[in-house]
C-alpha cells in the first residue's frame, strides 16, 4: 500500500490510492482528472523505501479526480462590545472541493 504526502491550499495531506478528501477549492470542472505536482513524500507500508523531497520529490505526481464542488458548514462570526450596544453577526461558508485519489506515481 503506497502513500504520498501532498501540499495544496496551504495544507499537507497524507493520501493513498482510493482516498476521498476535502481540499480548498480548485478551478477544475467536476468529473475531470488533474495532477498534484507538489509531492513532499512518497512511501509504502515499510518505511525503508520512502522518498523524501527537499522540498519536493522529483518526478512524482498524484493523479486525482474532482468529484464535487461544495461549501463547508457555516461558521458564525459574532463581535460584541459590552455596555456600548455594539454587536455584529456574520456567517461564512468556505468553498471546498471533494477529490478522489486515483494514482500515485513516484
Amino acid at each position: 500500500m503506497s502513500f504520498a504526502v501532498i501540499k495544496t491550499g496551504g495544507k499537507q495531506y497524507r493520501v493513498s490510492e482510493g482516498d476521498k478528501l476535502l481540499i480548498e477549492k480548485i478551478n477544475t470542472p467536476e468529473g475531470e482528472e488533474f495532477d498534484f505536482e507538489e509531492v513532499l513524500l512518497v512511501g509504502n507500508a515499510s518505511a525503508e523505501n520512502a522518498k523524501i523531497g527537499q522540498p519536493m520529490v522529483e518526478g512524482a505526481k498524484v493523479t486525482a479526480k474532482v468529484l464535487a464542488h461544495t461549501r463547508a458548514d457555516k461558521k458564525i462570526v459574532f463581535r460584541y462590545h459590552n455596555k456600548t450596544r455594539y454587536k455584529k453577526k456574520k456567517g461564512h461558508r468556505q468553498p471546498q472541493t471533494k477529490v478522489e485519489i486515483l494514482k500515485i506515481v513516484s
